[in-house]
């Protein structure tokens, strides 16, 4: 029995979420959605697109679908110090399958309820399987996080573990060996990422910049320092690697640790001032928060110090290129 898309948005979406009361004045079943806007609050929007074949595996489950679709949206948010408020979701499915979506928005509405988060509105069309949704939070007027704010002298910061997603990706593209604790470890930090929220709110007024970290440390925190016109040492000994990277990568931990993309970590500065207060932030929101260099004068990009405290002069990061050649997971990357 087929089922109208009007029955489709009724039974999945709707209600999907948590609004705070009286926030959303019009929501699905409209032509568009109206919110009310807090006084002395500014809007932060962000949109991303997943699409299959390029950003996720065909086998992928819907659930990490759900869950994923949303999460990389938050980190942007979070790396603008924003509070996640309401969304909009734009499905095009190549068929109705009830199961999928029933996985699909589950997910999706558990993680939208966890963040404070309403769905809106949105859209659904047949076709090949994408998901975009566009996201839109608050910031307290003139408090948003910036990447352009970074100063000699402060230091260069970095949430959670590096590198895992990557990792996870490389196992689900091997189609085996993920049976053990460490694998499925990384396998669920590709598959279903943590944005830093709280960590992005807690860190307004003591950042200086921020970025979050989706196509890797080494190109995400290069843009962070072209924003700011500054430069700065990234001592490789500091990176935060976690042990089922290094139990299943060995030696390649570190180089997915800098280049490997999709962690959705939180990179950032903040004045040598701010470290009592960042050692504290990271006690009580439970996160390692770990320091990994000094911004310095001028252009020059990111430098990178090895472990024997010498210059590394042939690290090359590729950054996630939409226009590559598709490989599944990750378009081809290109040199920067």
């Amino acid at each position: 029995m087929r089922i109208s898309e009007s029955e489709l948005i009724e039974r999945y979406f709707i209600g999907r979420g948590a609004a705070r009361a009286g926030d959303v004045r019009i929501g699905i079943g409209d032509d568009a959605a109206v919110v009310a806007v807090p006084r002395g609050c500014e809007l932060v929007l962000t949109t991303d697109v997943q699409v299959e074949g390029v950003h996720f595996l065909k086998s992928a489950p819907p659930r990490a679908l759900g869950h994923r679709a949303l999460a990389v949206n938050l980190s942007d948010i979070a790396a603008m110090g924003g509070e996640p408020s309401w969304m909009l979701l734009s499905l095009v499915l190549p068929d109705a399958r009830e199961r999928w979506l029933r996985e699909f928005s589950r997910a999706l509405g558990a993680l939208a309820t966890r963040a404070g988060v309403a769905l809106v509105g949105g859209n659904l069309s047949r076709g090949p399987l994408s998901i975009t949704i566009a996201l839109v939070g608050l910031v307290p007027a003139g408090k948003a996080l910036r990447r352009d704010g970074a100063r000699a002298g402060d230091d260069l910061y970095v949430s959670g573990t590096l590198g895992d997603a990557a990792g996870g990706l490389e196992l689900l593209r091997r189609r085996g060996g993920i049976s053990t604790a460490a694998a499925r470890y990384l396998r669920r930090r590709f598959e279903y990422p943590q944005a830093r929220v709280a960590l992005g709110q807690a860190l307004r007024g003591i950042a200086s910049a921020c970025i979050d970290v989706s196509d890797g440390l080494y190109v995400d925190a290069s843009r962070l320092l072209s924003a700011s016109e500054c430069s700065a040492t990234l001592e490789l000994e500091a990176l935060p690697v976690s042990a089922p990277l290094r139990q299943l990568c060995g030696s390649r931990a570190l180089t997915l640790a800098l280049s490997g993309g999709e962690d959705y970590e939180l990179c950032f500065t903040a004045p040598d001032r701010q470290r009592a207060a960042l050692a504290r932030l990271a006690r009580r929101l439970r996160l390692p928060i770990a320091r990994i260099g000094t911004v310095r004068r001028g252009a020059g990009g990111l430098q990178l110090r090895g472990l024997d405290g010498k210059s590394v002069t042939q690290f090359s990061a590729l950054a996630f290129d939409h226009f590559g050649v598709t490989q599944t997971g990750r378009s081809r990357r290109h040199r920067r």
